[in-house]
């Protein structure tokens, strides 16, 4: 019997395709375009080009042993401690293999976080066996630094032995300094203290790591990859400088040291960033004669891509970012809750949180392969721009005096405030979108459930004797989402929002695609759109207009349209009390003539939608 796959031909049958086949169909799409229109960049310049050959003769990068799944770590930040304890023990019961105690006071707090006192401790880790193999990860600050000893007293006070307990100090005061803006102390004097409390804790028998090289401050700050890395290598550097100097060889002080990244939903730069760490580290390891050994990484989902609108899908953003640091090799992973951006997450925002790990490693067996990037020419590209990049400014700050001398100098700072001025431009014209927030808004969600608590008031920190520029924690989406706070204001004190009437013309072929266009312009920022039917007579559309009470509208529909009927339409809608009339689409040649006939802005992607929305509330107010 013949099978009727028999006369398909073979893939042998079919000519190799060659990258100049490749570029021939390329250039007749462009039609005269230069071919460096699809060359990408980072915001550190880093060229992302649009078609990579398999890169050969590299090895995969060593993270985590083959096989071994990452931990998956759960905040504990309610403020009572008996409350965080029941949460941990649940997380524990239900997957999670890490707990990251989150004190008052630390980088991520994030307005909440445990009290640093002995009580409270005692009460967090209750009926937790910490001898069980479970990853602690403390999160502390300059306030709740005691935190640390007081955790180590209630090991010894078990009975517990410190080898077997599996704890991540968390000790960090360059990070903390470069969040604050200021320090108490030189760094000839924080050294000390630093590696006074590590040689104590190792006395004590806990093995480490003890001191955290944390580039989640520029990260959260809006600073780049490469920013990002460089502050690890500087800060890591500066406390094996220091582990070293107080009399503990170097290589014991190798495993005193760990890293901590953001991962965030750009799935190959985070993977290219984590992977670049671990290259980056090895170089460090090698010059300081040591033989390399893989870095502990610990990853956070971002920060400052979580958006208070919509949160819903900061759960697909989380899933993004977990998927590309755990395939990236990271040691331990925390997601944060999709709702912690509105306050402290309830049971459901901690199970999902929780979850989205668990189904990719067991289910998806995302740990089964170790780098599975190695050999993808475009991981491997990047991850080789990424270390070539971040060595040099990572050069800069030691040329400059090591990672403190560095933040005194604003070395790290002034680079990040660009790189956040460039970011922010782009989420203002909706270039780097955030669907829910800038893009796709729902005016109508429910409201979001979050637990309620009081946070622990802590004494202030410190004299501010050595002030430099802070590295204060943002998020992308609070432009948008200020916006969308008055729209709120609006309904609650007048029963409505702010409205834009889409004044359609012609038919719903020739309308449509512009009014959705406008309709997510608007609701992005809160100001609800109004649909109409497609309108050819002004005096029509003039009363449409008038009957939906709107205070601002939009002219929606193809370019043929407007060039006959927008000018008579702006009129009719002008005359008819509006004073601010839109136009869905770029500005041309009429541009003069549309704006003579009352025409106040145009609204088209690229734009800076931002200002436009912005501008719009003050020209409402001012009416």
């Amino acid at each position: 019997m013949t099978s009727v796959t028999d006369d398909l031909p073979l893939a042998a049958d079919f000519p190799q395709a060659t990258v100049e086949d490749w570029r021939k169909l390329v250039d007749g799409v462009l039609k005269g375009a230069p071919f460096e229109k699809l060359v990408g960049k980072t915001y550190d310049g880093l060229k992302i080009e649009p078609l990579y050959p398999r890169a050969k003769g590299v090895a995969p990068v060593m993270g985590r042993p083959a096989a071994a799944p990452w931990q998956i770590v759960q905040r504990i930040d309610h403020p009572d401690a008996v409350l965080a304890n029941a949460q941990a023990l649940q997380d524990l019961e239900n997957g999670a293999t890490g707990l990251a105690l989150v004190f008052a006071g630390a980088n991520d707090a994030r307005g909440f976080g445990l009290e640093p006192s002995a009580e409270a401790v005692a009460k967090v880790l209750k009926d937790i066996h910490l001898d069980a193999g479970i990853g602690i990860e403390l999160e502390i600050g300059p306030q709740s630094r005691m935190a640390a000893i007081h955790v180590a007293e209630y090991v010894k006070s078990k009975g517990l032995d410190p080898a077997a307990c599996n704890i991540r100090f968390g000790l960090d005061p360059l990070a903390a300094g470069a969040v604050w803006g200021h320090s108490p102390y030189a760094w000839e004097e924080i050294a000390p203290a630093v590696t006074g409390a590590i040689k104590g804790l190792a006395a004590l028998g806990f093995k480490g790591p003890f001191a955290s090289a944390d580039g989640r401050v520029i990260h959260d700050a809006g600073g780049s990859e490469v920013q990002e890395l460089a502050f690890v290598l500087a800060c890591g550097v500066a406390y094996l400088r220091a582990i070293e100097g107080a009399g503990i060889p170097l290589e014991a002080a190798q495993g005193m040291v760990y890293a901590r990244l953001a991962a965030d939903a750009d799935q190959f730069l985070t993977m290219a960033k984590f992977r670049a760490l671990r290259l980056l580290w090895a170089r460090v390891e090698t010059a300081c004669g040591l033989a390399p050994k893989p870095l502990f990484i610990a990853a956070d989902t971002a920060w400052r891509m979580l958006t208070q609108r919509d949160p819903y899908v900061n759960m697909l953003r989380a899933t993004i970012a977990t998927f590309a640091a755990g395939l990236a090799g990271a040691n331990a992973i925390t997601v944060l809750p999709h709702t912690l951006a509105l306050g402290l997450p309830d049971p459901f925002a901690r199970r999902v949180a929780r979850n989205t790990q668990l189904l990719l490693l067991e289910e998806s067996n995302l740990a089964k392969v170790s780098d599975p990037a190695a050999g993808a020419g475009g991981i491997e590209a990047l991850t080789a721009q990424l270390c070539d990049a971040a060595w040099a400014l990572f050069q800069e700050s030691e040329k400059a005096g090591g990672a403190f001398a560095a933040l005194q100098q604003g070395l790290f700072q002034s680079k990040v405030a660009a790189a956040r001025t460039a970011r922010e431009a782009n989420i203002a014209k909706r270039r780097d979108v955030l669907t829910g927030a800038s893009e796709f808004p729902n005016l109508h969600e429910r409201e979001t459930a979050v637990l309620t608590a009081t946070p622990v008031a802590l004494p202030p920190y410190g004299e501010q004797k050595y002030k430099f520029d802070a590295l204060p924690p943002i998020r992308l989406a609070e432009p948008f989402e200020a916006l969308r706070d008055k729209s709120d204001a609006a309904l609650k004190t007048r029963g409505a929002r702010p409205r834009v009437f889409l004044a359609n013309l012609g038919t719903p072929a020739e309308f449509t695609a512009r009014a959705t266009f406008a309709k997510s312009f608007f609701e992005a920022g809160g100001i609800e759109a109004l649909d109409s039917e497609g309108f050819a007579d002004p005096a029509k559309l003039a009363a449409a207009f008038k009957a939906s009470g709107a205070e601002l509208a939009c002219l929606c529909s193809s370019d043929k349209v407007y060039a006959g009927q927008a000018e008579p339409a702006a009129k009719a809608l002008q005359t008819a009390g509006a004073r601010h009339i839109y136009l869905a689409g770029r500005p041309t040649d009429a541009e003069a003539a549309l704006r003579a006939a009352g025409v106040t802005g145009f609204v088209f992607a690229g734009g800076d939608a931002l200002a436009t929305l912005q501008d719009a509330y003050r020209r409402m107010e001012q009416a």
